[in-house]
């Protein structure tokens, strides 16, 4: 049955009359039929906010702490969004532009700052603030800090990335997904806080649309209760902006946000379940759908330590993007939702055949398919590393002729994968990682020339995080652990419970180490590692250690 809709009759009838081609193609026309009144205007400076705003401030206004992210080695962006009551639409501010000084120090106690400013908290973006800081050394850890009149944020951690052509002896790394908050604790990110690491990479699923009840579902809080307006799915901008209020103001995300420098990458649940493009999962028009995607990129946007080239219009945003670390790695992080074809045969596990198997579908469109094979072509790194959202390696579910496979990852789009990986072995690219998360369960694979022939050449490795708590506790051996080890002999390790994935990159090998908390339902669970690989450079294949 189809939802009644959240949008008021005048957006509805604009949307028809724009239709979904329009959408796609006319985002400067989306955009304003979305959300131009509603955004700030574009000659406006910091000085433009009241005066006397940030002193009516008489709560912490720094509820969802601070961030940084998609370090450059002369600059990086910080990050926080003022928000006193985060639970309550506008965070409990007047709609009024507030200042926010910030500073960046080479201290932890800021007795030596190198950049200072002022930035101006917009209510037309609830009152996030982006501060893309230039002029820095590369590959130095700095410090970082924001005031609203008396108050003063927690001090966040970052760094620069390496020079380029930086001969860099190792990159440390965690790769993080699928934190549904209402399937338990973020235990996972208060031990990520505690890594030594130069970036954490999401690759998606960084809150979730569904409804979250007033106990938090799993967490079953006993002290408080959360508002009714959370216990229903998010739709609207407003709906997704008091979602990410939740989730930014749990202890651990935040501590693991002010630790390291966050690249990020969404996957469908900042939206909607399994979307395709411009194609929602439920029955209601597509022109309708991208209103609501309208909202939920405009939200992330808002919401996370991106640039302005990532800041959205309409219902598009380019979230694709390059970032280098010297000569060691080069990250191409990819967008497998926007542009996708739809799932065929309906979505789900499938028997694949024709529909599937057609050459003209698409995981990445056709632009971001040439922007990443021209950049493997002219990349120089020992690494080249492919952060996006779902299993990248063929995945049969059963050891027999009458297998299955996901439509939703790339098996569902062979022809796609096919292109990806004839352009990387075109570029020469040698050593090709593919970094993963969506499944909730770790894997470990060996990428095959042909996935059919297990004695084919290896091309690169995969390696998938599992969820920070998405299926709750998990367990090692997940019920299908046997027909999926003994289907997909590529497949090196499979372990179902809950954390994130460590890497280290070396000119001579990468390694992968599989942490995992035994727990997420009660909170305070230890890590240990579960598992560990290395792979050569110039030789790809998994060893365990």
């Amino acid at each position: 049955m189809t939802p009644a809709s959240p949008y008021s009759p005048e957006l509805r009838a604009a949307a028809r009359h724009f239709g979904r081609r329009g959408f796609l193609t006319a985002t400067g026309a989306a955009a304003a039929l979305a959300f131009a009144v509603d955004l700030p205007g574009t000659g406006r400076t910091a000085h433009a906010a009241e005066p006397a705003a940030a002193r009516r401030i008489t709560e912490d206004p720094f509820t969802l702490g601070v961030a940084s992210g998609d370090p450059l080695p002369d600059s990086v962006l910080l990050w926080t969004r003022l928000a006193p009551r985060p639970y309550e639409p506008g965070g409990g501010l007047p709609p009024a532009r507030v200042a926010v000084r910030w500073e960046l120090a080479h201290d932890d106690r800021f007795t030596r700052v190198v950049r200072r400013g002022l930035a101006t908290a917009h209510p037309e973006f609830d009152h996030s603030v982006h501060v893309e800081v230039t002029g820095l050394a590369p590959g130095r850890v700095y410090h970082y800090r924001f005031r609203a009149g008396a108050w003063v944020s927690p001090a966040g951690r970052t760094r620069t990335a390496p020079r380029p052509g930086a001969r860099v002896t190792e990159l440390r790394l965690a790769a993080v997904s699928c934190q549904a908050y209402h399937d338990g604790y973020f235990t996972a990110h208060r031990h990520l806080a505690d890594e030594d690491l130069d970036a954490v990479l999401h690759l998606g699923d960084y809150l979730y649309e569904y409804a979250v009840n007033a106990t938090g579902g799993a967490r079953a809080y006993t002290d408080r209760r959360l508002p009714a307006h959370f216990n229903r799915e998010t739709v609207t901008l407003e709906d997704y902006r008091l979602r990410y209020g939740l989730y930014k103001s749990d202890p651990d995300l935040r501590a693991a946000h002010a630790a390291h420098p966050f690249v990020v990458a969404w996957d469908d649940h900042e939206t909607e379940n399994n979307y395709a493009g411009g194609t929602p999962e439920n029955d209601v028009p597509p022109e309708e759908f991208l209103l609501r995607r309208a909202a939920a990129y405009r939200a992330y946007w808002e919401n996370q330590p991106l640039r302005a080239p990532q800041r959205p219009h309409g219902p598009d945003m380019r979230l694709y993007r390059r970032l280098r670390f010297g000569r060691l790695a080069q990250f191409d992080i990819l967008d497998t939702r926007q542009y996708r074809s739809d799932q065929a045969y309906g979505d789900g596990w499938q028997t694949p055949g024709p529909e599937s198997e057609d050459p003209a579908r698409t995981m990445t469109g056709a632009a971001q398919e040439r922007w990443l094979l021209d950049g493997w072509r002219a990349s120089d790194a020992v690494w080249n590393v492919l952060p996006q959202q779902v299993t990248f390696a063929r995945r049969r579910n059963v050891p027999t002729p009458d297998f299955k496979l996901s439509m939703d990852a790339w098996d569902g789009y062979p022809a796609s994968r096919r292109r990806i990986l004839d352009g990387a072995a075109a570029a020469g690219v040698d050593n090709l990682v593919v970094l993963t998360g969506d499944v909730h369960v770790g894997y470990a694979f060996d990428l095959k020339a042909d996935f059919d022939d297990p004695a084919s050449r290896t091309v690169g490795t995969e390696f998938v995080a599992t969820s920070v708590t998405s299926g709750k506790d998990g367990a090692d051996r997940p019920a299908n652990w046997a027909a999926l080890t003994q289907a997909n002999p590529h497949l090196r390790f499979y372990n179902g419970r809950r954390g994130y994935v460590r890497i280290s990159l070396t000119p001579e090998r990468a390694r992968a180490d599989f942490r995992t908390v035994p727990a997420v339902t009660t909170p305070g669970a230890p890590v240990a590692t579960a598992a560990s690989f290395v792979t050569e450079a110039g030789d790809p294949g998994l060893r365990p250690v």
